[in-house]
């Protein structure tokens, strides 16, 4: 009985130091092995169901494999606009519309909320992307003292740059039209608006090295969506070879039509293809400098929608939305361009409380 034990053993040492040998061969030629048992991948030490890419190598899906990351990315810009009114009743009421925000509240409180949520997330995507650049900035226009004390506050929380930029009113006066691309006349609410599109699409010539994350100031962020989005960027700008546009809501108007679509899978979502999107995305200094005559144009007049010249560059290049969406646009609750569906939106909403 002994000799069978001891011949058993010394099987056992033999194969383990064969699989020791081939698992160190197959992590030197760059594959992946998994043991079907209990699902885990020796080569990296991770289980399937753990996040498997490693950014600006690889990234890898069950069952899918690997994608070798040839875009890589070290540098985010994130550009948030921010608006607060003065006015505490006017300041619960949306842009250019009389409808009041989910959960009636002044603007400040989704501010401070969307920060929040975006400082969790930036520290969350630097657990990972050890070595990421983020710089961010928050434009704000036309917000009280108060309101600005507030916004400083809340960013002393990040453990990277930030910078809080006041928007003279007299700037741009000479280049933003008074009236919109129909000659009516536009709102003062609306040309604070354009005036901090603008200004955010020139600060990415100044500031900005490689991506870009332009952020209206009321959208709150999984904690996750970062790290998704950059990750998701690698691998698909990877696959395709050029540069994508990302946006990180799954709007409710995206289900109203049945419109053709792309799907692809990015670390940890689907992704698909859409045609339109907010003021709110993700992209690459490159992109911006291509197209800055279409931002421009966004900037500084009034279209309708005013997205438009944006959804002109959707029809030449790649632009993505995630399932299940990563980000709530705190809007009206009836609002298409609002919150996503089935979305934990209350959860979301409590989970970066000031």
């Amino acid at each position: 009985i002994n000799k069978k034990k001891m011949k058993i053993k010394n099987y056992k040492n033999k194969r383990n130091f064969f699989k020791k040998i081939f698992i160190k061969f197959c992590r030197k030629i760059g594959y992946e092995i998994i043991d079907q048992n209990n699902l885990f991948i020796p080569t990296i030490e991770k289980f399937a169901n753990n996040n498997l890419s490693k950014p600006g190598l690889s990234s890898i899906t069950i069952p899918l494999g690997k994608v070798k990351i040839t875009r890589k990315i070290e540098d985010i810009t994130i550009i948030i606009r921010s608006y607060t009114s003065t006015d505490i009743d006017k300041s619960k009421i949306m842009l250019d519309q009389n409808k009041k925000r989910i959960f009636d509240l002044p603007k400040i409180e989704y501010t401070l909320r969307t920060i929040n949520s975006l400082i969790n997330s930036c520290h969350e995507a630097l657990k990972v992307f050890n070595n990421l650049k983020i710089n961010l900035i928050i434009t704000d226009d036309n917000s009280t003292e108060i309101n600005l004390q507030k916004i400083k506050q809340a960013l002393q929380k990040a453990k990277f740059a930030t910078k809080l930029i006041n928007i003279n009113k007299d700037e741009y006066q000479n280049e933003i039209n008074k009236n919109d691309e129909h000659g009516k006349p536009i709102s003062d609410a609306m040309i604070s608006n354009m005036r901090n599109i603008y200004k955010s699409i020139n600060l990415t010539k100044e500031v900005a090295n490689d991506l870009v994350y332009f952020v209206e100031d009321d959208y709150l962020h999984k904690s996750e969506a970062i790290t998704e989005m950059l990750f998701t960027y690698e691998k698909i700008s990877s696959q395709l070879g050029k540069e994508i546009f990302l946006c990180p809501a799954d709007y409710p108007y995206l289900y109203n039509k049945a419109d053709d679509a792309k799907i692809f899978i990015g670390n940890q979502r689907h992704w698909r293809t859409i045609k339109e999107t907010l003021i709110t995305f993700l992209t690459s200094k490159k992109m911006i400098l291509n197209y800055f005559e279409n931002f421009k144009s966004m900037s500084t007049l009034r279209h309708h929608p005013m997205e438009k010249k944006l959804h002109e560059i959707y029809e030449k290049e790649y632009c993505l939305s995630p399932i299940p969406s990563l980000a709530m646009h705190s809007t009206n609750i009836n609002s298409a361009y609002g919150i996503p569906p089935n979305y934990e939106w209350i959860k979301n909403w409590e989970d970066y409380k000031v």
